[in-house]
């Protein structure tokens, strides 16, 4: 009789570790909650969020628009030191590739927009596009926690890297960096964009 409830009792613990395992396994498989990261942030080598914002001449710009070009998308704000500091080297890595397939979209958060985003382009003689997000949709749309944060993108508008802070864009390993992904022949593109 002893025998008898110790097998029920096994049986019963065998049936729900099953049960558990089962449950744990369909639920992973099926891109619930137990996966890590967060669905919504913007991941290394997937594709980057599309955004649309003025640029200084009131034109609509799209990240799209540049599809089949890397991009370098850049969240800043003139009243950002950091920002205003790196904005001569990414002129300079403008000019160096902007006749390749290359672009950046530096997108200001700056509330009073092309009222003061304007006279700053002038003043630091900038001629990349600068576009205007004064509600601050970008940092939502790309999760930034500060500005300047930049973000990679390559020719299949696949984020390829997120950086945080300023940088010296004029540096030699940079435009090796740029060159080399421009160069690099795009992946197969898939269905999913």
């Amino acid at each position: 009789m002893e025998e008898r409830k110790f097998n029920y009792r096994l049986g019963i613990l065998v049936f729900f570790a099953v049960t558990i395992f089962l449950v744990l396994f369909s639920l992973w498989q099926n891109d619930s909650i137990l996966k890590t990261g967060d669905p919504t942030q913007p991941a290394v080598g997937l594709p980057a969020p599309d955004f649309t914002f003025p640029e200084l001449s009131g034109k609509m710009i799209s990240l799209s628009d540049y599809k089949g070009q890397v991009v370098l998308v850049n969240i800043w704000a003139t009243w950002c030191p950091p920002c205003v500091a790196e904005m001569p080297s990414m002129e300079r890595l403008y000019q160096e590739l902007q006749n390749e397939k290359f672009a950046i979209l530096a997108v200001s958060i700056d509330a009073k927009g092309s009222q003061i985003v304007a006279p700053f382009m002038k003043k630091y003689k900038l001629t990349f596009p600068a576009l205007i997000d004064a509600e601050g949709k970008m940092k939502t749309t790309y999760k930034a926690t500060g500005v300047p944060e930049s973000f990679i993108i390559d020719q299949n508008g696949i984020l390829i890297k997120k950086i945080i802070g300023p940088r010296d864009w004029a540096a030699p390993e940079i435009f090796r960096f740029f060159r080399d992904l421009i160069q690099r022949p795009p992946p197969p593109q898939s269905n999913k964009r």
